[in-house]
């Protein structure tokens, strides 16, 4: 079985839905103590950008409780440092539900 590799799609113009596993530890203060998850997922988040695509990228902190908003489960770390990382912004948008700008 041959799957659909993300390098061999042409992505200008499209989004592109990185789930990542951008559960990282935070110290006392709220910050990230060890950014190894974060850097594992740039490669797949540049490549797409390269490519010309928008990019959303989606993930948890700790184990949040379905339906209720703490201000400790906020990917809100993770957003800062993917931006120092990749030299970009990154938004990060609390209620995608209905739709991304």
């Amino acid at each position: 079985m041959r799957f659909k590799r993300l390098e061999d799609q042409d992505l200008a113009g499209k989004r592109v839905f990185i789930r990542a596993d951008l559960n990282v530890p935070l110290d006392q203060r709220g910050a990230i103590s060890d950014d190894t998850r974060l850097r594992a997922s740039l490669p797949a988040i540049r490549l797409a950008k390269e490519g010309g695509a928008r990019v959303m990228v989606t993930s948890h902190l700790g184990r949040p409780e379905e339906g209720v908003c703490r201000e400790e489960d906020s990917l809100a770390p993770v957003a800062r440092r993917l931006a120092e990382l990749l030299a970009a912004p990154v938004a990060l948008i609390k209620d995608w539900i209905h739709g991304v700008p």
